[in-house]
């Protein structure tokens, strides 16, 4: 591809490239292409062979050489990952979910070449049973607003050229041939446009500061590292879209002054850092990258920096150690990044989420955005919807979007039909939400009122069948697990709260246990060093506040009112059910079931070691736990 050295040469790109996008444009305009297949490609799609759905229907086709009539192209993640792999044939607009490898036979004979939709295939609604057709139908985008998720879906990520079609890079070109640096700025702070990482912290304003500090050289970093359990925005955005981040992340330096970035993204994320890699390849090859970008003299290059898996390193000043080489660990504030970062520059960091929004706001304005969300937690959110729910995925909905129409109108309700109990935010550093709180909207100020946060978008949900104390205990491993150790607080805090809730979790734990639990995690806020261990006890103190009832029955009553908690299940045997037959007492490991063939059997609970074998093989029900 010739490099594009003018605005006026990137327009002209992105009218000569519209017609790769055949059938996802208006009919008029897809003179080139009659049919276009999009398949998911994101990882997830991919563990399901979505690969090999593509490279049949691309066979089928071009044995009919019809190679001009139907194009195949992958995509990223459609968001409706409990359905995939996805298919959509446009300009149809069918939308086929759960497709496997042998199915593309009857799509290309049944639909492709006949005109007739394999309606086994389409999404069917659980509370009517009805086949839905086309994606916009489907409950699960219905409240959707896709900014940040804009092209997912939509494009090939491995090809620059859709990116140009759909207006890529043109809110560079603006930015660079029609705005100053102050004006940027000023754009992105009268949007509202606030950090998506978790802390929420106004965009503009971070970027002013950056501007204002005197440095040989500054630095753009792109925080992709995304470590909290369930999350997977910022993989899905690098897989899908990576040229919005790129595009957001050269208008960034433009405005603070930088000529480097620096993408620290997890080296768990193959998929996403190989087509990351591809993206910037790409920009440099047409010259959206580098020296004298579209003729303006503006040079701005990016870098990617693998980290290593480490959840610390997502704190900015641990991220940036990590960059130099140096252990990932968090420094003193202050001074901040934006007055002392990679190697003591001025540095702006932002997340993925954040920089992807910045091309959007800058070609449709800051009214535009600011019109979404709340009076102060502007535009959408995603979220990656986890854990006990029907519809797995990953949304964005606008912010001041209730909980409840989350997780019932998007979600589609508690899977298995089980009674929704708590809903986890903002990962290892937010709080479990008790159903109380289900039409709380989902802004910052919202949700660090009820005890919980943003967060980088993890949401968790869980049901009647979740132990709480259980829950807080498994946060606290995972954060004991990935302290840096730098401070006390959080280096032997944590470690000292886990133990209790072990302790309270095998039947051990005290009531003297729990106030040491609560006047620990009070401590740990007050005194640590970063936000890993400032927000580390949030689990503990959220589900102490709203699930009080559940302490008190694993210390005072050694009971555990989920079932959970191995150390404190009790099998028993009902004798109104039992008819004798031994097959508990035969697949019992350790002998603790004695009785008579015919005769009600019994369980001596000194013995048992909780293994549930019993209640497995036991074909009448005559076995419960409580």
């Amino acid at each position: 591809m010739p490099e594009i050295d003018s605005v006026a040469a990137l327009k002209e790109a992105q009218r000569q490239f519209q017609p790769l996008l055949g059938a996802r444009l208006s009919e008029q305009e897809a003179t080139t292409v009659r049919r276009t297949v999009l398949i998911c490609s994101s990882t997830g799609c991919r563990a399901s062979d979505s690969q090999e759905i593509a490279a049949n229907l691309q066979r089928l086709i071009a044995e009919r050489g019809l190679e001009t009539q139907i194009q195949v192209t992958i995509t990223g993640c459609f968001g409706f990952c409990e359905q995939g792999p996805i298919v959509e044939v446009l300009p149809d607009d069918v939308f086929y979910v759960r497709v496997k490898p042998t199915d593309a036979q009857e799509i290309f004979e049944q639909h492709l070449l006949n005109n007739q939709p394999v309606e086994r295939l389409l999404y069917t609604d659980p509370t009517t049973g009805k086949k839905i057709a086309t994606q916009h139908e489907i409950p699960f985008y219905k409240l959707q607003k896709r900014i940040v998720l804009r092209n997912c879906g939509r494009i090939n990520p491995e090809d620059i050229r859709e990116y140009i079609a759909v207006g890529g890079y043109q809110a560079l070109a603006k930015a660079l041939t029609e705005m100053t640096p102050e004006q940027v700025i000023d754009e992105i702070k009268r949007s509202g446009l606030r950090g998506r990482g978790g802390a929420g912290f106004p965009t503009g304003q971070k970027w002013q500061f950056a501007r204002a500090y005197p440095g040989e050289e500054k630095f753009i970093v792109c925080n992709a590292d995304e470590g909290d359990p369930g999350a997977f925005m910022n993989r899905s955005v690098m897989e899908g879209d990576a040229h919005s981040v790129i595009e957001g992340m050269a208008i960034a330096g433009y405005a603070i002054g930088a000529k480097r970035g620096y993408v620290y993204i997890r080296a768990e994320y193959p998929l996403a850092v190989e087509r990351l890699r591809l993206a910037i390849g790409q920009a440099r090859e047409l010259g959206l990258l580098g020296q004298n970008i579209l003729g303006s003299g503006f040079d701005f290059d990016i870098d990617i920096r693998l980290g290593a898996g480490a959840f610390v390193c997502g704190e900015e000043t641990a991220l940036l150690n990590s960059i130099e080489g140096e252990r990932g660990e968090p420094r003193n504030k202050p001074p901040f990044p934006a007055q002392s970062g990679l190697w003591g520059q001025p540095t702006n960091v932002n997340n993925v989420g954040t920089l992807a929004n910045v091309p959007a706001i800058l070609m449709n304005g800051a009214e535009w955005f600011s019109a979404v969300g709340t009076a102060t937690s502007k535009g959408t959110k995603e979220f990656a919807l986890a854990g006990k729910i029907n519809n797995v995925g990953l949304i964005e909905v606008p912010m001041g979007t209730t909980l409840r129409q989350i997780i019932y109108d998007i979600g589609g309700g508690v899977r298995g039909g089980g009674t929704f109990k708590a809903v986890q935010t903002g990962g290892p550093s937010g709080g479990c939400i008790p159903a109380q709180f289900l039409d709380t909207p989902i802004d910052y100020e919202s949700l660090r009122a009820i005890g919980s946060m943003m967060g980088s978008g993890g949401m968790i949900v869980m049901n009647d069948r979740d132990c709480m104390v259980n829950i807080a205990r498994f946060y606290l491993e995972f954060t004991v697990d990935e302290s840096c150790g730098r401070c006390l607080p959080c280096r032997i805090g944590n470690k000292r709260m886990y133990e209790i809730l072990t302790r309270i979790t095998e039947g051990k734990g005290s009531e003297e246990d729990l106030i040491e639990l609560r006047e620990l995690a009070e401590t740990i806020i007050d005194t640590s060093l970063c936000g890993l261990g400032q927000t580390a006890p949030n689990p503990v103190l959220s589900t102490m506040k709203y699930f009080w009832d559940e302490y008190e029955a694993h210390v005072k009553e050694k009971r555990c009112p989920a079932g959970v908690c191995a150390k404190l299940v009790r099998y028993q045997i009902d004798p109104a059910k039992c008819i004798g037959c031994t097959a508990c007492a035969r697949v019992c490991p350790v002998g603790a079931i004695s009785g008579a063939v015919k005769q009600t059997h019994v369980i001596d609970q000194n013995v048992c070691i909780k293994c549930g074998a019993c209640m497995t093989k036991c074909k009448f029900a005559a076995i419960s736990k409580s």
